[in-house]
């Protein structure tokens, strides 16, 4: 299958991030996502970064998987800085309690050095979070994450549909690529040649029958659930479930030692969320 195919879904190799169970896998990445976001200290945010970098090395994913969603975050963090800075270009004035200023722009806005901070700390934060979530996306077996989450007491009905929907990630990309080229087959000018408003119309020509597409989708599972009598017991057993390991709990472990020293260095070191280099 062509690599661009397995976007933002499970790849199943060998690594010790794989092996993890999917519930742990959660709960780290929900311990790791509040510490970065908890904490205003840019250095707590870039050791953190780096701690993900390294693990999402350790799990063997490929830039290829990964470069599409890359490109929409950078996107989406640089437009959100410049957005932050028209709409509230003294926070980081407020924040710091100081002022430094760099230059006067256009339309009585000061360009200072605590907001530069400000915005720079914001820009890690966002892509802190980043490799976690490709890592919990990408390592864990939808039907595995199901059986664990119903494990710890999750009704099992929920649990199957959250493992329904992170394999609907593939089959929505398998489809949006086949109608894609069926309509560029058809003459359907999707290339940046063609003009903005050209492109953007010619591409509702191919979410349209996307959308039916998935609603047929819908219907067929449902129906083949029902067929099968799906949710009259109230319990069910799980083909993939995975009981807790040694690494599981040193993952547990490591996570959460991350989390309470981001709010340690926040209460007793900064005595803020903020890390104020300005005093």
């Amino acid at each position: 299958m062509n690599m661009k195919m397995k976007l933002f879904s499970y790849n199943q190799v060998d690594t010790p991030i794989h092996r993890l169970s999917g519930l742990t896998k959660l709960i780290c990445f929900l311990f790791l996502t509040f510490a970065v976001m908890f904490s205003y200290d840019i250095r707590v945010i870039l050791a953190v970064m780096a701690f993900s970098v390294g693990v999402l090395r350790l799990s063997k994913i490929k830039y290829s998987q990964i470069r599409l969603m890359i490109i929409y975050v950078l996107i989406f963090v640089l437009t959100n800085a410049v957005i932050s800075f028209f709409f509230a270009p003294e926070q980081g004035v407020s924040i710091y309690g100081t002022r430094h200023n760099i230059v006067s722009l256009y339309g009585g806005y000061k360009l200072t050095w605590e907001q530069i901070f400000y915005q720079v700390t914001k820009f890690f934060k966002y892509f802190s979070v980043i490799p976690f979530g490709i890592i919990f996306l990408l390592t864990t077996n939808p039907s595995e994450f199901a059986s664990s989450l119903n494990g710890i007491g999750v009704n099992y009905k929920a649990a199957f549909a959250v493992a329904l929907t992170l394999r609907y990630f593939p089959d929505v990309q398998r489809d949006y690529r086949d109608i894609s080229l069926a309509q560029q087959a058809r003459g359907l000018d999707l290339s940046h040649k063609a003009k903005f408003a050209d492109r953007f119309k010619n591409a509702l020509l191919i979410v349209i029958p996307l959308i039916f597409s998935a609603l047929d989708r819908i219907e067929l599972i449902s129906n083949a659930m029902d067929l099968r009598g799906f949710a009259k017991s109230k319990t069910r057993t799980w083909y993939t479930s995975k009981a807790l390991t040694g690494q599981d709990y040193a993952a547990l472990a490591i996570s959460s030692l991350i989390f309470i020293a981001t709010i340690l260095v926040s209460v007793f070191v900064n005595h803020s969320r903020f890390y104020n280099p300005f005093i």
